[in-house]
């Protein structure tokens, strides 16, 4: 069923919000300082390409470097993705067949927020991270 609904998910909204994360972590990764900041970006759109059976989880060993981090990701990147998924979200919910997919682009929002501490790990080992 998670394959089912991932190529659903690729085919209505998953590539294009993958390529907004891979031009974000692009243009990211120009500047040294934004490396971390691009990577972080790839991650996540690998994430937002393929959601089904994966979750995002709170790291333990993520202190206040992430918190500073996810402020700076807000102003630089943060904010515009957050938009795309609201966007879809909103497009998708608008059909019957693409309400849980614009749920499923809600959900993702906190994550294209905040991203630094987190970590994405299998449905079926959601502790792994702990």
């Amino acid at each position: 069923m998670k394959t089912i609904l991932n190529v659903i998910w690729l085919i209505l909204c998953g590539v294009w919000m993958f390529l907004g994360y891979v031009l974000a972590g692009a243009l990211l990764c120009i500047t040294i300082i934004g490396i971390p900041f691009g990577i972080a970006a790839f991650r996540i759109g690998v994430y937002a390409l393929w959601p089904f059976g994966y979750t995002a989880v709170e790291r333990r060993d993520a202190g206040t470097g992430s918190f500073v981090g996810n402020v700076l990701w807000v102003i630089l990147a943060g904010w515009w993705l957050a938009l795309g998924h609201i966007v879809t979200g909103v497009l998708l919910c608008v059909t019957i067949i693409g309400i849980p997919f614009g749920i499923a682009n809600f959900k993702l929002i906190p994550l294209s927020l905040m991203p630094l501490g987190k970590e994405i790990v299998p449905t079926d080992r959601p502790f792994a991270a702990r």
